[in-house]
């Protein structure tokens, strides 16, 4: 089995852009479920296009995909309800990619469960979580922070410059949102739990007050920015907030705010995931293969 044999399952763009780099690297890559650079080819150019050497040859079946495959990558996250997390309609059970792994074989993925862990663990194969790499996690915070404020231009017509932006919780995506608002000259306020938190917010210079508070305070800004997987933008703030407010939520399992409470209000709430692969794939792809060949 050779792990430069490398099937790409699933994934979104990040994924994507690992082909062209992996197979420059002197790799062999097939793809399953993956959105391809090739795609966007086809729509210019035509069905008649031929394909290049920067892109990777096309799997009909997961079967197909994995029989020569000595290294297999996934999505970041993983899995979305029990299924590979694929664009498009294409849905593979955890429980089928399980069945056809083989021992020996590497696989590569974001916030791996850790039952599938376990299984691959007690079959001999080897599993990379890609966001327990501090790297990568750290570079991965760096993307979202840049694309949560493109999201934030792109949704509202007023300018960052001057702006009030309240920024809740203050982890490695809260402090970098911080730190690039900062440097746009926005006026920024920092809300968390945490008391060490709020205290390195003000060493900062940012403004602070306790998430407790949060009802008091939250009229008075045009951006929020959430990244706290747990609803505090409900029933006691929604009501609070000015219409013309922009709420950026970044937080996983779309658990940051009370989406349906915020329609009723008329108040303009985005759900954001996957903002890295968005707004930075072919940065993140390069990281992402740097860390797969160092162990493979």
């Amino acid at each position: 089995m050779d792990h430069r044999d490398i099937c790409l399952i699933g994934g979104d763009r990040r994924i994507a852009y690992m082909a062209p780099i992996l197979l420059r690297e002197g790799c062999r890559v097939l793809s399953f479920g993956t959105w391809t650079p090739a795609q966007e080819k086809d729509k210019e150019q035509g069905p008649n296009r031929k394909p290049d050497a920067t892109e990777p040859k096309s799997a009909t079946s997961l079967k197909e995909a994995l029989s020569d495959a000595g290294t297999v990558i996934c999505g970041i996250p993983f899995e979305r309800d029990g299924l590979l997390n694929c664009e498009g309609r294409l849905r593979i059970p955890i429980a089928e990619l399980q069945r056809r792994l083989r021992k020996k074989q590497k696989i590569f993925g974001g916030v791996l469960p850790e039952e599938f862990r376990r299984h691959c663990e007690e079959r001999s194969i080897d599993c990379h979580d890609f966001m327990k790499d501090e790297p990568l996690t750290l570079f991965n915070a760096v993307a979202t922070a840049e694309g949560a404020i493109l999201e934030a231009l792109s949704h509202k017509d007023t300018l960052l410059h001057q702006s009030r932006c309240l920024i809740l919780g203050f982890g490695r995506c809260g402090s970098l949102i911080a730190d690039r608002l900062g440097g746009l000259r926005a006026e920024v306020f920092v809300t968390t739990e945490n008391p060490a938190e709020l205290a390195l917010a003000e060493t900062k210079g940012y403004q602070t007050f306790p998430l407790r508070e949060l009802a008091k305070y939250v009229a008075r800004f045009d951006y929020l920015f959430n990244t706290i997987p747990a609803c505090y933008l409900g029933e006691n703030c929604l009501p609070q907030m000015r219409r013309e407010s922009l709420i950026i939520d970044i937080a996983s399992g779309r658990t940051g705010v009370d989406y349906e409470l915020a329609k009723d209000l008329s108040l303009h709430a985005l759900f954001c995931p996957g903002l890295p692969g968005k707004y930075a794939a072919r940065s993140c792809a390069e990281r992402l293969v740097k860390y797969v060949l160092e162990n493979i």
